[in-house]
């Protein structure tokens, strides 16, 4: 079976990794562009080309900045791909692409819920319970296809960062799971009037007021960990939190109780345990070293 993969964060490198250990015939990879990185700008390839260089695969690599260049067309009939796996590509394939073979999309959710491209950071903000990986048949629309397989997670309890890595073993062993039983699986038409979409996550989307709900607020945290993170409209960064319990007072900002470790903050109807934080321009600070710089007190605003 010859194999192009498209994808492009450490999510897809997880399931390209185990194509490989299965000795699947990778015949060309596909990821985006180099980007230039950090106050010294330095480019920098993404996560999947880097994995490919630091293991000297003999694998070519393919960067176009649209899929629907001729050249690059072209360049997948010269490969004569049986299937193609997509995992966090990053650019939507076109109808000339999707008709030279199965594409197969390892999405980080369990379709039709969370079309789009924060499916993971989406169903955390939500308070979902339950997310996953779904292996989908794409479609000209935008994770619209068939489905082919699911694999589930409880996400209850978990950061951004620990439902990515958990995701990244659930589609590596779905992939190879899907592909060993393609031929034998019934698809299933995802219900359309069920489906929610979710869009690119930005740096904005971390604000956060001590007027919003506390629920919400730690969900936030939850979900934007570690990055954009959460913060306040002065840019003061909630870099650790916990939630403590439902309040009913209206002292928005107030801090009611402190220990060694940290201090809790009213927000809108709950209360916010502080563990660590940053000021604007300044070094993170553990709440007890911040509480003593600034020699606040129960009571205090903060």
């Amino acid at each position: 079976m010859r194999v192009i993969f498209m994808g492009t964060p450490s999510y897809a490198v997880a399931i390209l990794d185990k194509l490989i250990k299965k000795n699947y015939n990778i015949v060309g990879v596909f990821t985006q562009p180099d980007k230039v990185v950090g106050r010294k700008k330095i480019l920098t390839p993404p996560d999947v080309k880097n994995y490919i260089l630091k293991n000297n695969l003999n694998i070519e690599i393919f960067q176009p900045n649209s899929l629907r260049e001729d050249a690059i067309y072209k360049e997948i009939l010269t490969l004569n791909p049986d299937i193609i796996i997509v995992a966090a590509y990053g650019q939507i394939l076109p109808k000339n692409i999707l008709e030279i073979c199965p594409c197969i999309n390892l999405h980080a959710s369990i379709l039709p819920k969370y079309r789009g491209a924060s499916p993971i950071q989406s169903a955390i903000v939500n308070n979902d319970k339950i997310s996953g990986v779904t292996a989908m048949k794409m479609g000209e629309k935008l994770d619209d296809g068939d489905m082919l397989g699911f694999s589930f997670l409880d996400i209850s309890h978990l950061k951004s960062d620990e439902v990515f890595k958990q995701m990244e073993a659930l589609a590596s062993n779905l992939t190879v799971k899907i592909l060993k039983n393609l031929n034998n699986i019934e698809n299933f038409s995802q219900f359309d009037a069920l489906s929610s979409k979710c869009s690119k996550i930005k740096k904005d989307d971390g604000l956060v007021k001590f007027s919003d709900d506390a629920k919400a607020v730690f969900q936030k945290f939850k979900a934007f960990y570690p990055w954009p993170g959460i913060f306040l409209e002065d840019g003061t960064k909630l870099l650790d939190i916990e939630f403590v319990g439902d309040s009913k007072s209206n002292d928005f900002g107030k801090i009611v109780n402190l220990d060694k470790k940290s201090f809790d903050i009213n927000f809108k109807n709950g209360v916010i345990k502080i563990l660590k934080i940053q000021e604007k321009a300044k070094k993170p600070l553990l709440a007890n070293d911040f509480i003593n710089g600034k020699r606040l007190k129960i009571g205090d605003i903060l």
